[in-house]
């Protein structure tokens, strides 16, 4: 418990910030323009999914039910986060008389948390489907993989959620971050804040590193395929092709978008001297770097569904239309 007041719950950590420099940093018209492009991007990309799911092989069904998973996620994440910040920008409202029991700060630190680890969890899952898909082709029934994709949405949404919900059961804390607009888990040196910050970082970084293996191992065995003209002919290869093509850009955009974010917070956690002083201070630099991490991080959100809007065979052949005269058989 850090000296903020007898009336206060436990996620305000003393600042020095004043409202003019909370004024140049928050800027309402950025956080809504970002929120903005954001769910409309991901409202385009699940119109685009709604007709690619139709006529859809069996395989190609259940990458698509991932997608729609990782966009629905990625839509309710903004929205969720987005309604916070924005709110708080526009009126500057101080937190500490707003949310004095700190019940909004908890929420919105378990929706971070939540919508944060769910898109690098999905892309481990489908990377994990179609390492499945392309190298045992014929080890799981065809009529169960859709059920099976749903399902495996629906278990990594719990796991991210009970993951969140550590803070709640003692487990780390969740404070208010610089420059006071949103929650996040706390870079303290105390057990719980170290536990629980290796815990975040190890699963999102696991589930990063778990995707790349897969996703060479896949694009090498499409490769070898490509090159064997008797396995080429057997059955078109355009929509694995495609499906690897996407997921890769998936895979890039959260490694980009992510893994400073985790190697910072692994990094700040551990530090020693701790970056956190007992009575719940950071340094300016450790706190704008932290809000610079995360603002990179989100963009994963509005990215994710323009790599599926872009990385379509329609839009690639229209790019190069090379690729719509070559032979069916090798493609």
């Amino acid at each position: 418990m850090w000296p903020n007041g007898t009336s206060l719950g436990p996620c305000f950590r003393p600042t020095n910030i004043t409202l003019e420099e909370r004024r140049l940093i928050a800027s309402p018209w950025f956080a809504a323009s970002f929120c903005a492009v954001g769910l409309a991007s991901n409202l385009l990309a699940l119109s685009v999914l709604a007709g690619a799911r139709q006529g859809s092989s069996q395989a190609r069904s259940s990458f698509l039910t991932f997608l729609c998973g990782l966009v629905l996620t990625d839509f309710m994440g903004l929205l969720a986060t987005g309604a916070i910040v924005v709110s708080q920008h526009a009126i500057l409202f101080d937190w500490r008389a707003v949310d004095p029991g700190c019940r909004l700060c908890q929420f919105m630190g378990v929706i971070m948390v939540f919508f944060g680890l769910c898109p690098l969890l999905l892309g481990a899952a489908m990377a994990s489907e179609r390492y499945l898909g392309i190298t045992r082709p014929f080890s799981r029934p065809a009529g169960a993989s859709q059920r099976r994709a749903w399902a495996t949405v629906g278990l990594v949404w719990a796991s991210a959620l009970a993951l969140g919900l550590l803070p709640l059961l003692g487990v780390g804390r969740y404070t208010v971050q610089y420059p006071g607009s949103w929650c996040f888990l706390t870079l303290g040196a105390q057990p719980g804040d170290v536990a629980f910050g290796l815990l975040f970082t190890f699963l999102g970084g696991f589930s990063v590193g778990l995707s790349f293996l897969l996703n060479t191992i896949s694009v090498a065995t499409l490769c070898h395929v490509y090159h064997g003209r008797e396995a080429a002919r057997q059955r078109p290869r355009d929509c694995e092709v495609e499906m690897m093509a996407q997921l890769t850009g998936i895979m890039v955009v959260a490694s980009i978008c992510w893994m400073p974010l985790l190697v910072f917070i692994a990094q700040t956690v551990l530090r020693s001297p701790p970056a956190m002083s007992p009575s719940g201070q950071l340094s300016r630099a450790t706190e704008q770097q932290l809000l610079i991490y995360l603002r990179v991080a989100t963009w994963n959100q509005i990215l994710d569904p323009w790599v599926y809007i872009l990385f379509r065979r329609a839009v690639i052949r229209r790019l190069h239309p090379r690729l719509s005269a070559r032979p069916r058989s090798l493609s």
